[in-house]
């Protein structure tokens, strides 16, 4: 997701105006809002379409934990315990990351 602060939107703003002027700006505007509900649109029906095809055991698939960063935090920093059981750490936080270790 972007983070666009306050100052970062007034340039764009600002720059958008430059580039389109007042008078094709709402035009503009208008046709990004429709290409981007048209992505969106698109990607939803895509995931539906994988959810679809993999089938019945696949009913829990997210298709964000193809995301190579969601998979390793998913798999390897989740707590596996069951039942409300808190996974074994180091007073409650994860194990110290050393940068140098091979």
């Amino acid at each position: 997701m972007l983070n666009i602060g306050g100052m970062e939107f007034v340039l764009l703003l600002l720059l958008a105006l430059l580039i389109f002027g007042p008078d094709q700006l709402p035009k503009a505007a208008q046709q990004i809002g429709r290409v981007l509900r048209q992505l969106r649109t698109m990607a939803n029906s895509a995931s539906n379409d994988i959810r679809e095809g993999l089938g019945p055991e696949f009913k829990d698939f997210d298709v964000q934990d193809l995301n190579p960063k969601r998979f390793v935090q998913k798999h390897f920093w989740e707590d596996e315990e069951p039942e409300g059981k808190p996974a074994a750490r180091l007073n409650g936080k994860r194990p110290p990351f050393d940068d140098e270790a091979t």
